[in-house]
This record gives C-alpha cells, structure tokens and sequence, in this order.
C-alpha cells in the first residue's frame, strides 16, 4: 500500500510519516530525497523544484506493490492507495515557519494556503481516497494513532472536518494583503 502524507508545511509531516511507516513496518520514503536521487528535481536557490508528472510515474514504477509512506508536500499529486492531509491552525503554521526563518512571502503564502485549504482541495482533484486529520493540540504519535485507526476501520475518505475561516482575524497580521 502506497500511503501519501501531506499538509503545509509546518504541519508534522516527516515526524508524523516517520512514525507511522516504523509502526505499520512499511518503507520511509521523502518525495525530496527521491526526487533528487531520481534526477526529477533540482536545487532552485532554498528550494527544490519537481516536475511533479514525471515524479508520479516514477513513485508508480518504483513503488507499486510495496509497503510505503511517502513524505512531502508535494505526495497528494503522485498516485498513492491512500492520501493523508495533515491540517494545522494557521497561526501555529505561522509560528513554526518564522521559527524555521521563512521569508516573510514564503510564510505568507503557506498561512493563506492552510487558512483557504489549498492541498486538501488539491487532494481531492487528484485522489479519490484522502483522509483529512486536524494535528492541531495533539502529539506526533496521537496523529498516528488517530491514522492507524482510521485506516483500521477501513476509511477511505474523510474531509472537510476541519474549518479555518474562524481563524483569519489570528493570522491576519502574517498575511500579505495587498501584495508586499
């Protein structure tokens, strides 16, 4: 089973994906890492940029028929059994991201694309089993749980649980309105 997890960044992915692939016993695999080892990506200053088609084919060619958890925001576009969307508040989004040194455009646009839904909207275009989990107050390894329990059950789909549009008055300030 090919297994995506993606979000803002921010949001958990690599601890969340880390752990989830040890406990299910599944391979770990960073869609970076990959991508650059595959010659699919190259350095672009801070970033990496990915031709995300190629990427998909070869996530597909390499990966169908294995065990794997695929870390990256980038994951939900590349075929997987099943897409998992981690949600965080956007504040704390804005939080770790200026911890982390993002520029102030870089934060900016990540804040707005968690605030407005941006990858879970993108999920669902591209995938037809995405399990939205809001990681927002909880530990890595309660957000596995909450995973593995879902899955368990045999969810395939479950969205829209989580609602920021309450939140824009908290991020307002990190947002970039009316451009720089």
């Amino acid at each position: 089973m090919i297994i995506a997890v993606s979000g803002t960044p921010g949001a958990g992915k690599t601890t969340v994906s880390r752990i989830l692939s040890e406990r299910l016993g599944y391979e770990y695999v960073s869609i970076k890492d990959f991508a650059l080892a595959k010659g699919i990506g190259e350095r672009v200053g801070d970033e990496i940029e990915i031709d995300v088609d190629e990427l998909s084919r070869a996530i597909e060619r390499e990966f169908s028929g294995k065990n794997v958890v695929i870390d990256g925001h980038l994951s939900h576009l590349v075929s997987a059994d099943v897409v998992i969307v981690l949600r965080l508040h956007p504040r704390i989004v804005a939080e770790r991201l200026n911890f982390r040194g993002y520029s102030r455009k870089k934060l900016a646009e990540n804040v707005e694309a968690e605030l407005v839904d941006v990858i879970l909207v993108e999920a669902i275009e591209e995938n037809e089993n995405v399990i939205e989990v809001d990681t927002t107050g909880k530990t890595p390894e309660e957000v596995v749980s909450e995973i593995l329990s879902l899955l368990e059950k045999g969810v395939k789909r479950r969205v829209g649980i989580v609602d920021w549009s309450h939140a824009y008055d908290d991020v307002v300030q990190y947002l970039m309105l009316g451009g720089d």
